[in-house]
């Protein structure tokens, strides 16, 4: 009985974590009075710190699992609850945290917006949907905040509806999103027509319907042998295309760099745990379900994607795109991990990325914030999110440079850094998972090591051309006078500059073993190789040194040279690999083809038969209306009025005289005699 309590006791907990920023989000839309910045900020922490009381009660303790009746088909019961386990607290530990700082950074960055009211709303709104997502225990209540999740997403990234830009960025998030959504619900249906349920425990559970799968050696076992692995194998795609489009995967992965067109904070928002985590957890959660041909596709494309936005990264001048590439690129290596069975490592990765990317896209928005009041003050006109122009930061913005800096070098991995831990924990299971295969597969983890290296040139490139190089448009001694943001966001930017450090994360700054984040879903499916456990790292921070300081000599020595533009691979990557283009014509352009053809074809042909139509009836109309005019009602007044002359007629025979009844009968007589004679 005491169990029972507790867990409904702690339902409600949580419960309550999920509706407190729905509250803010109904109470300042309906009061519409002030910001609403202090009702959102003050409903948020309390939800962080519920979510804290929870991750310590809960943290690999037995899990809850706290049900209702919800509704019934049939003789099917569908019940909606939440499921606490590790994964659960953490996400929701990171969720609100990462949020509760946005908020506090957002009401002096935002504070002079019209519509800040909207936003503060909307925020609320984003982090309900979210926090609802990695609670849920059933599938159906996960793509139903999934679908929110993708809505207020849209409200946020079109914040700005107003500039046309914007607008189109939040259209076209909102469409690609949709795109994978209907993979998600396929996988669901696809997962209920042979189970019978949604429920993630009977699903996935120790004792559940599909047992965990076993990647070591290539083995899937499944606990049902009544499903046939082709549609084990379906199922897992479509579940994976879902994944795909919100933690943008190749080839669903064009809207993200587009989303910076909303607010900076907001950014860091949707980049660091919320949003595009959400393809990740959803992996995560249903990470049963996946067969070997599902996670080898999973490598593929996680690995490709890796690689591809960090050559993309490399070419990009705005800041904020440099670091939605940065995302892109980070999240293909958690999708590869997952892959490669490397589960704990994925999520460990999740947890230290969440911090420093918030920390790198909230660094940049105090870059941008101050160079926008310098911009206004001098009457200025230049792009404030261009590298190209920037320089000579350092000294006046001591505390953005320290987070910047300490944020890349977790970006990068360096040692003592947070992903210096999570990052070579994915790159050391890499090649302990290809020790075991052949072919294309043992090509994966070099693929990565590049990519780790990529990813070490393009933001060294970024804090060196912001920080250190020549400033563009104002002498040296001006770009010192350009001082930190307020208070309020270099706080923020401290809060977040201690979690890029491994004593967040673990004991031995050397080993991710030291871990807890890691130890709580550590899985021990590849053999440990001690050998790879000091080579890698030796060799990816000698690559480290190297690119840093021919980063240092390009861009700052020789202030600003870079790769010349004449060079294809430059210009391909630029291009960001000609991908928009492709959509353009594989897609855009036949669309808009088809619809000008639809276009014509109702134009031309069904309007003109509409047209011809209503001519005919009209015509028609016409005859049936002299028809009923002459001929009909001609025909029914001449009957009327022959019957009328008739009555008349036979009238003047009814005088009631004798002697006229005769004459009458005489005549009739007469007149029948004289008609026989003659016929």
């Amino acid at each position: 009985m005491q169990e029972i309590e507790f867990s409904e006791f702690v339902g409600l907990i949580s419960l309550l974590v999920i509706l407190l920023p729905l509250f803010s989000f109904l109470l300042i839309l309906a009061g519409r009075k002030g910001s609403g910045a202090n009702l959102a900020l003050i409903n948020i922490s309390i939800s962080f710190i519920l979510s804290v009381y929870l991750f310590f009660f809960i943290w690999n303790k037995q899990p809850i699992h706290y049900q209702i009746p919800w509704f019934l088909i049939g003789d099917i019961e569908f019940k909606a609850g939440v499921l606490l386990n590790n994964l659960s607290v953490l996400m929701i530990t990171l969720v609100s945290g990462i949020s509760v700082l946005v908020h506090i950074y957002s009401r002096t960055y935002m504070k002079d917006d019209l519509n800040i009211h909207r936003y503060w709303a909307y925020l609320g709104l984003f982090c309900f949907s979210m926090l609802g997502l990695v609670v849920s225990d059933n599938l159906l209540l996960i793509y139903l905040f999934w679908e929110l999740v993708g809505f207020s997403s849209f409200l946020l990234i079109g914040f700005w509806y107003t500039r046309p830009i914007a607008s189109q960025a939040a259209k076209k998030a909102f469409i690609m999103n949709r795109i994978g959504d209907i993979g998600f619900l396929i996988g669901i249906i696809i997962i209920f027509s042979q189970f019978r349920t949604l429920d993630i425990t009977a699903l996935f559970g120790d004792m559940g319907l599909v047992k965990a799968s076993l990647v070591d050696k290539g083995l899937w076992i499944s606990a049902s042998r009544q499903m046939p692995e082709v549609w084990f194998s379906i199922a897992g795609l479509a579940f994976f295309i879902g994944a795909m489009a919100k933690s943008a995967q190749f080839p669903l992965h064009t809207w993200l760099p587009d989303a910076m067109e909303g607010p900076t904070s907001v950014s860091s928002l949707i980049h660091a745990a919320t949003m595009v985590a959400a393809g990740v957890f959803l992996i995560a959660r249903v990470y049963p379900v996946f067969d070997p041909f599902v996670l080898n596709t999973m490598v593929c494309i996680g690995a490709f994607t890796a690689f591809m936005a960090a050559t993309i990264a490399i070419s990009q001048n705005d800041i904020k795109r440099i670091l939605a590439y940065s995302t892109i690129s980070q999240l293909g290596l958690m999708v590869m991990a997952m892959g490669i069975g490397a589960y704990s490592e994925s999520i460990f990765h999740l947890a230290t990325h969440a911090f420093f990317k918030c920390l790198l896209f909230l660094a940049a928005g105090s870059v941008i914030h101050q160079l926008h009041h310098y911009r206004d003050e001098h009457s200025l006109d230049f792009n404030c999110q261009d590298i190209r122009l920037m320089g000579g930061l350092k000294k006046g913005m001591p505390i953005t440079f320290i987070g910047m800096c300490l944020a890349s070098a977790a970006l990068i991995g360096l040692p003592l850094s947070s992903g210096y831990l999570s990052k070579d924990a994915i790159l050391i299971t890499a090649f302990e998972w290809a020790g075991s295969r052949d072919g294309i597969y043992t090509m994966i983890p070099y693929i990565m090591v590049i990519t780790s290296w990529l990813t070490v040139f393009y933001i060294s490139r970024l804090v060196f051309k912001v920080f250190f190089s020549t400033p563009k448009l104002m002498s040296m001694e001006q770009a010192n006078q350009i001082q930190d943001a307020p208070k309020q966001m270099s706080y923020v930017l401290l809060i977040l500059a201690f979690f890029c450090l491994f004593f967040a994360f673990a004991f031995n700054p050397f080993s991710f073993d030291s871990s807890w984040l890691w130890n709580g879903f550590s899985s021990n499916l590849f053999q440990k190789v001690n050998f790879y456990h000091w080579l890698i790292p030796l060799i990816l921070n000698i690559g480290t040194a190297v690119l840093i300081f021919t980063a240092y000599r390009i861009y700052v020595k020789n202030d600003g040279m870079s790769i010349s533009e004449k060079n294809i691979f430059h210009r391909f990557f630029r291009q960001e690999w000609y991908l928009h283009e492709l959509y353009n014509y594989l897609f855009t352009v036949p669309v808009e083809k088809f619809s000008n053809v639809c276009y014509w074809f109702d134009r031309n042909i069904i309007d003109a038969l509409v047209l011809k139509s209503v001519t005919l009836i009209s015509i028609l109309s016409a005859i049936s209306h002299w028809c009923d005019r002459i001929l009909v009602d001609g025909f029914v007044n001449a009957l009327g009025t022959c019957a009328k002359w008739i009555g008349h007629f036979s009238r003047n025979f009814q005088t009631g005289k004798l002697q006229h009844y005769l004459i009458s009968m005489l005549l009739v007589v007469l007149s029948f005699f004289i008609l026989t004679y003659f016929i």
